[in-house]
């Protein structure tokens, strides 16, 4: 059986080009909360946390995306408060970068990057979000990674989340790529990331880490940090 050589690469975000954050608004509604409820952030802040706790697990378990307009908009309805109007006034009031400080990608991103384009590979992100789409661009611009990225697909924007086949085939469709055997997708969540994308017909490769769930699937390769990545993918070329 011939074996599609492999045309592009396709990255997961939170986890695998980013240093993963449990909850990755948690600055968002601790400044939510302190413009809410002086005094009471903590508090505030704590229920945010549940509610969008509770938002992701139901959107995940539907397969169904959703932005951060109805998460704000959930929120406002349980605590009575207006977060999103918080949220918007302490956007306009911080800096992206103060407003979260823990975001930060991996060092040898760029690098694996640069390398995979060099060799000819087309690269995209594909990321399971409500976040909307300039949160995400701000952060890879920040760090130089917008411009070795040739497509970036927020799943905010789309109808479906990961593992859903629907959105690893819109990642191949923006990239050019008509088999879904000559792309690749680098993930750190066994089920979302490589199940999904082997489902969907990718190789699927896993960083390995200790938070993501565990889920039966048998990756095509994994690596611990993405300098490994472009020699893996070399031995599929």
């Amino acid at each position: 059986m011939t074996v599609a050589p492999v045309e592009a690469v396709v990255f997961d975000w939170g986890g695998t080009l980013a240093e993963f954050v449990p909850l990755e608004m948690i600055d968002v509604w601790a400044l939510a909360g302190r413009h809410l409820a002086p005094g009471r952030e903590a508090e505030v802040a704590e229920r945010l946390c549940a509610v969008e706790a509770r938002f992701w697990e139901r959107t995940a378990g539907e397969c169904r995306s959703a932005t951060l307009a109805e998460l704000v908009a959930e929120a406002s309805a349980e605590l009575g408060l207006d977060v999103a109007e918080a949220v918007l006034e302490e956007a306009a009031l911080h800096h992206l970068d103060a407003w979260t400080p823990h975001i930060r990608h991996f060092a040898d991103a760029p690098v694996a990057l640069a390398t995979l384009r060099e060799r000819g590979l087309r690269l995209g992100l594909l990321s399971n979000t409500h976040w909307p789409r300039a949160f995400h661009e701000r952060f890879l611009e920040r760090d130089g990674l917008v411009e070795l990225l040739d497509v970036r697909l927020y799943t905010s924007e789309m109808s479906h989340l990961k593992p859903h086949p629907s959105v690893f085939a819109e990642a191949l469709t923006a990239l050019g790529v008509g088999d879904p055997a000559a792309a690749v997708f680098v993930g750190d969540r066994p089920y979302d990331d490589v199940w999904g994308a082997q489902r969907a017909g990718l190789r699927g490769v896993l960083v390995a880490n200790d938070h993501a769930p565990a889920w039966a699937v048998e990756p095509d390769a994994v690596i611990a940090s993405l300098s490994e990545l472009p020699d893996v993918v070399q031995t599929w070329r």
